[in-house]
């Protein structure tokens, strides 16, 4: 009788001949012990340090002259590129610490992003805000008394407070010192601020004027500028985005090229809107600009010669300047006077 048996549960169990996990050699008829991997130190630091050093010395006795210049490199490298990772920290960790201790609630425009500058080029004296448009209701230089010349300061602003219309994320900025001693100590930038109120801020009233503010403590174009991007600083606790220049036309290759290369401001994020100048001034303008552009050419920053002594000329009440102590982190900036442009970390490059 032939039995089948099923492969359930009653089926026989299986008959291991050898016991797993150890192999048996049926020619001599042994068991071979299989051995156990080593632990990997692969990582270990001190193998890796060890194997390291043993290179090295390999590599010393077949080339020690390749091996000393390679050093020496390396070693150059390091002391250079170590001051600027220290001063890029530091910066960052000064910028982070005024953030922390300040903190968006006490940056009454911490939600504005983007500049508008109006650099300004003489104070109103007039009691009266009825004769802007006149020339002697402001203190002009013998280059500036030309008819039509109030009218051009007018326009600028005009244009300062339109630009800021358009663009809800932008501060504007009326730029410019005491630089008139017999005008007295009124700044151009409280002037240009005064105008824009007397002409109810040119049908903007409601969209810019609680946005409009001054920087009072520029003498010439490159600090109209700088000072009003640390004033930006102070007043909304980071830096611009985005920087537009309001001023006369002829004036755009000096802010363009020369002012915002000297502050390394990217340039596809700086605009410059000019407005035409008096025509009966137009000529003079054109060669006392290209004058003053070779100036700012040779000296970039106007801290030398005969730049540097019209800025002193400027400031006939010696104010104290107090940037850069709203914006630290820009200070090697305003400390540098130099005919190269300033290579230092800057918080927009």
């Amino acid at each position: 009788m032939k039995i089948n048996y099923s492969l359930g549960s009653n089926s026989p169990k299986s008959f291991q001949a050898y016991p797993r996990g150890i192999a048996f050699d049926i020619e001599s008829g042994t068991i071979k012990r299989s051995r156990k991997p080593k632990s990997s130190n692969f990582f270990s630091p001190m193998k890796m340090l060890k194997s390291l050093g043993k290179k090295i010395q390999y590599y010393f006795k077949l080339h020690p002259v390749i091996l000393f210049l390679i050093s020496l490199f390396i070693g150059i490298t390091i002391l250079i590129l170590l001051p600027l990772y220290e001063r890029r920290y530091r910066m960052m960790s000064s910028y982070s610490k005024l953030d922390m201790l300040g903190g968006s609630e006490s940056y009454p425009f911490a939600k504005l992003k983007n500049l508008v500058m109006v650099a300004g080029h003489s104070v109103y004296t007039s009691s009266s805000c009825e004769k802007v448009d006149k020339e002697d209701a402001w203190f002009l230089e013998s280059y500036q008394k030309h008819m039509g010349q109030a009218a051009t300061f007018v326009s600028h602003i005009q244009k300062g407070v339109e630009i800021t219309g358009r663009d809800d994320a932008a501060l504007l900025l009326f730029s410019g010192g005491e630089t008139r001693k017999d005008a007295g100590p009124r700044s151009e930038a409280q002037s240009y601020w005064v105008v824009a109120e007397s002409k109810g801020w040119f049908g903007n009233q409601e969209e810019v004027r609680w946005r409009a503010l001054t920087e009072e403590h520029a003498r010439d174009s490159f600090e109209n500028l700088l000072f009003s991007v640390c004033r930006f600083r102070e007043l909304t606790g980071t830096y611009p985005h985005n920087i537009t220049v309001v001023g006369y036309d002829f004036k755009e290759e000096r802010f363009v090229h020369l002012h915002r290369s000297a502050i390394g401001f990217p340039e596809t994020r700086f605009f410059y809107s000019g407005t035409p100048s008096s025509q009966t001034l137009r000529e003079a303008a054109l060669k006392g600009e290209s004058l003053v552009r070779t100036q700012f050419h040779d000296d970039p920053y106007g801290c030398l010669g005969s730049l540097h002594r019209k800025k002193l000329g400027r400031d006939p009440f010696h104010r104290s300047i107090p940037y850069p102590n709203g914006c630290p982190e820009i200070q090697g900036l305003f400390r540098y006077c130099g005919r190269t442009l300033f290579s230092g970390p800057l918080p927009w490059a």
